[in-house]
C-alpha cells in the first residue's frame, strides 16, 4: 500500500494500481451502474490530455521531461493499455470530475514510472499541477465526449451504410416480385417488393445524413475555457495550440468554439446527436416491424418473405421459428429512445455556467451509439443478407385483391369502381371476372388496365 492525500485527508491506495486517492473516493461514493467507463471514452480523454501536454510544453509552462513522460503515458492508454485502471462509475456527481481525476492520476503515476520515480510522488509529477495544467473538468470532459462521439459515429455510419447498400441490392433482386401494397394494414394497390426495399434504403440513408449532420457540430470544442468559460489560467497561445494538437492526434479537424462560455454551459450539441439517434431508431423500428409482418405465418400470415431460421422459437411448440433478429433490432431501438429521454432531461438541467449532468449524457449517448451499431450489424449479417422472397405467395395475395380496382378510376369512374369493389368483397369473386360480366370494358382493355406491373409506376394504366 501507499499513502496519498488530497485536501479532504489521507487514504491508503494499493501500490500496484496507477490511480490514486481521488479515484478511490469516487469508487467508494459512486456505486451506481456497476459498469465501467466506455473504453473509447477513456482513449478519447487520453488524446485530450496528450494534446494539452503538448500545448503546455509549446508555451513553455510545462517542463519537457515531465510533459514528454505524460504524453508517453497517454500514448499507452490510447493504444489500449491500462484500461483496468479506470474503475470509476460512469454515472457520478461532480460533472465528471472523478473521471477526469482518475485519468490525471493514472497519467501522473505512469509518467512517474517512466522516469524512474515511485507512484504517488506528486511533488515531481502532479495530477493537478502538471497533467491537468490549463484545464478543468469542465472543458476536458465535454471535449472527450465529442471526440468519442465522432469515433463511434464513423463505426455507426459504416454499419448503417452497409445496411442501406444491401437494401439497394435487395431492391434489384426483388424488382420483379409483385405484391399487394397496404395502407392501414388493409389492401391498397400493387407494389413490388423491390420498391419497398428501395424505400427502406432511402430511409436509412436519411438517418445517416441526420446523424452525420449532428455529429459535425461536435467539432467545436471548449478546450481552454477552464472552469466557467472565461479561460482563467489558460494562455491564449495554449488555447490555439491545444486544438491544433487535438486535430493532429485524432486525425480530425477540431476548432475552438466561438463563445467558450456558451460552449461550457450548454450541451444542446450533445442532445442533437442523441435526438438524431432517436429519430433514426424510429425508422429502424418501422423497417424491422415490416419485415416481421411480411414474414408472419408462415402458413397463417402474410408469408411474403422468408427470414433465415436462427434458433428454435419456442420451448413448448416444436418447429416454431421466430423473427428474433428483427425483434432484437426493435428492442435495441426502444432502449435508444429511452436513453434519449435521459439525455433530454439532463440537457435541460444545467444551471448558469455549467451542466453538471454530463456524465449521464455521456453514458447514454455512447451506449446508444454502440447499441445501434451492434444491432444494425446483427440485422445485416443475420437477416438481411439471407432474406428470400416468396414470389408465389405475393402473386396469390395480389390475385385475390380488390385493390386493383383503383386503376379503373380514370376509365369507369369512382362510383362504378366502388360498386365493383363492393360486389367483389361480398361475392368473393375476382374483379376481372365481375368486370367482364358487366361489359363496361373489352377483355383487351381490362387486360391492359389491370396489369399489375404497370400499376407500380406513375401514370394511368391502359
Amino acid at each position: 500500500m501507499r499513502s496519498e492525500h488530497d485536501f479532504l485527508g489521507e487514504m491508503t491506495v494499493p501500490d500496484n494500481v496507477l490511480y490514486g486517492v481521488q479515484t478511490m473516493r469516487a469508487v467508494d461514493n459512486f456505486q451506481i451502474t456497476e459498469q465501467k467507463l466506455d473504453t473509447d471514452f477513456i482513449t478519447s480523454m487520453a488524446k485530450v490530455k496528450k494534446a494539452a501536454a503538448l500545448a503546455n510544453m509549446s508555451t513553455g509552462r510545462l517542463d519537457k521531461k515531465i510533459g514528454t513522460a505524460i504524453t508517453q503515458a497517454a500514448d499507452e492508454i490510447i493504444a489500449g493499455k491500462h484500461l483496468a485502471e479506470f474503475p470509476v462509475d460512469p454515472i457520478q456527481g461532480g460533472a465528471g470530475t472523478s473521471i477526469n481525476m482518475n485519468m490525471n492520476e493514472v497519467l501522473a503515476n505512469r509518467a512517474l514510472e517512466l522516469i524512474g520515480e515511485p507512484k504517488g510522488a506528486y511533488d515531481i509529477i502532479s495530477p493537478n499541477n502538471h497533467v491537468n495544467m490549463a484545464q478543468s473538468t469542465n472543458d476536458v470532459f465535454p471535449t472527450s465526449i465529442k471526440i468519442c462521439i465522432r469515433l463511434k459515429t464513423r463505426r455507426l455510419m459504416t454499419a448503417l451504410g452497409q445496411m442501406a447498400s444491401e437494401l439497394d441490392h435487395k431492391a434489384i433482386e426483388f424488382k420483379d416480385v409483385l405484391k399487394m401494397g397496404r395502407t392501414h394494414l388493409q389492401d391498397a394497390v400493387p407494389i413490388t417488393l423491390g420498391q419497398e426495399m428501395g424505400a427502406y434504403a432511402s430511409a436509412v440513408r436519411r438517418g445517416i445524413k441526420r446523424i452525420e449532420l449532428a455529429a459535425e457540430n461536435t467539432a467545436a470544442v471548449n478546450m481552454g475555457a477552464t472552469a466557467v468559460g472565461t479561460g482563467l489560467n489558460a494562455q491564449p497561445l495554449y488555447i490555439s495550440k491545444v486544438v491544433k494538437y487535438l486535430s493532429e492526434i485524432t486525425g480530425e479537424k477540431y476548432f475552438t468554439a466561438d463563445n467558450l462560455i456558451d460552449a461550457t454551459n450548454n450541451v444542446d450539441v450533445l442532445a442533437d446527436v442523441s435526438g438524431a439517434m432517436k429519430v433514426t431508431a424510429l425508422v429502424l423500428i418501422k423497417i424491422a416491424n415490416d419485415f416481421r409482418l411480411m414474414a408472419s405465418g408462415p402458413r397463417c400470415g402474410f408469408n411474403e418473405i422468408q427470414l433465415p431460421a436462427r434458433q428454435p422459437g419456442s420451448s413448448a411448440m416444436p418447429g416454431k421459428v421466430n423473427p428474433v433478429i428483427a425483434e432484437v433490432l426493435d428492442q435495441t431501438c426502444y432502449q435508444i429512445i429511452g436513453n434519449d429521454l435521459a439525455v433530454s432531461l439532463a440537457a435541460e438541467n444545467g444551471q448558469f455556467e455549467l451542466n453538471v449532468m454530463e456524465p449521464v449524457m455521456a453514458f447514454n449517448i455512447l451506449n446508444s451509439m454502440r447499441y445501434m451499431t451492434n444491432a444494425v450489424n446483427t440485422f445485416y449479417e443475420k437477416l438481411l443478407l439471407h432474406v428470400k422472397a416468396n414470389k408465389v405467395q405475393c402473386e396469390d395475395w395480389l390475385d385475390k385483391s380488390v385493390g386493383i380496382v383503383t386503376a379503373l378510376l380514370p376509365h369507369i369512374g369512382y362510383e362504378n369502381s366502388s360498386q365493383l369493389a363492393k360486389e367483389a368483397y361480398q361475392s368473393n369473386r375476382p374483379v376481372k371476372e365481375l368486370l367482364k360480366e358487366k361489359g363496361w370494358l373489352t377483355d383487351e382493355r381490362i387486360q391492359q388496365i389491370l396489369t399489375p406491373e404497370k400499376m407500380t409506376h406513375p401514370g394511368i394504366t391502359g
